[in-house]
């Protein structure tokens, strides 16, 4: 199979990145609306990134959170109710206010542009609280190292599998997922740069972020906070 990094294939519309809209729809929510409650107060505001169709930001409305969800494809946020929604890029994002919560799901920090990644941050750190918490979705360099082609899941009928890989250069890989459900199937070709706890740390604190805790026995999510001004140079992050 030729990978094509940011590509999809299959019914339906396919978003900048590869992503198969019709594909998210049948996705469901899984434990991110457990985590944001066990951070975030009840009735808060969190900035959902990558919201695609809301399958997250339609749980944390029915919990009562004020969201708002960001998306680059107008598609995915056409499907979006209950909540306010900004079609822009995530690194583009100025709103000119602040969340109690920000969630950055999909594993959007494994960007292999560094730039990318920054920026990514960095909206996170301008639009999250002094007191608020940036949750963060990633894959642990044990993980990334273990992709294997042909290993999936189904849950709910919906199949997802890593149809193919390839090493593109040291710590970086270009994916292609396949989704069936049915006898209807979709591809999402995407690249992925490993991450280091180390290289992890390093790329939260640039942008004014702290690792403060992992949040999940398999370590696939976080919780960064803002930096103080005087933690901004030197010392150890937190972590565990």
């Amino acid at each position: 199979m030729k990978i094509t990094p940011n590509s999809g294939t299959g019914p339906g519309a396919i978003t900048p990145d590869g992503s198969p809209v019709e594909f998210y729809k049948l996705v469901p929510v899984e434990n991110e609306p457990d985590l944001v409650a066990a951070e975030v107060p009840s009735g808060g505001s969190v900035l959902d990134l990558g919201a695609g169709v809301g399958r997250v930001t339609h749980a944390l409305v029915e919990r009562g959170y004020e969201v708002v969800a960001v998306d680059e494809s107008a598609e995915m946020l056409a499907e979006v109710r209950g909540a306010e929604t900004v079609c822009t890029r995530i690194q583009d994002l100025r709103l000119g206010r602040r969340f109690d919560g920000v969630l950055l799901a999909s594993n959007l920090v494994h960007t292999a542009d560094e730039d990318d990644r920054r920026g990514l941050l960095e909206a996170c750190a301008r639009h999250v609280e002094p007191e608020g918490a940036v949750l963060i979705q990633w894959t642990p360099p044990e993980r990334h190292d273990a992709f294997q082609v042909g290993r999936g899941r189904t849950r709910n009928g919906l199949r997802v599998e890593l149809a193919a890989l390839e090493h593109v250069s040291p710590g970086v890989v270009n994916a292609t997922m396949r989704y069936t459900h049915g006898d209807v199937e979709w591809s999402q070709s995407f690249t992925s740069r490993r991450l280091s706890d180390e290289q992890l740390e390093a790329a939260l604190r640039e942008a004014g972020l702290r690792l403060d805790r992992f949040l999940t026995d398999d370590r696939g999510w976080l919780r960064a906070v803002p930096l103080r001004d005087e933690s901004r140079s030197g010392g150890s992050l937190g972590g565990g």
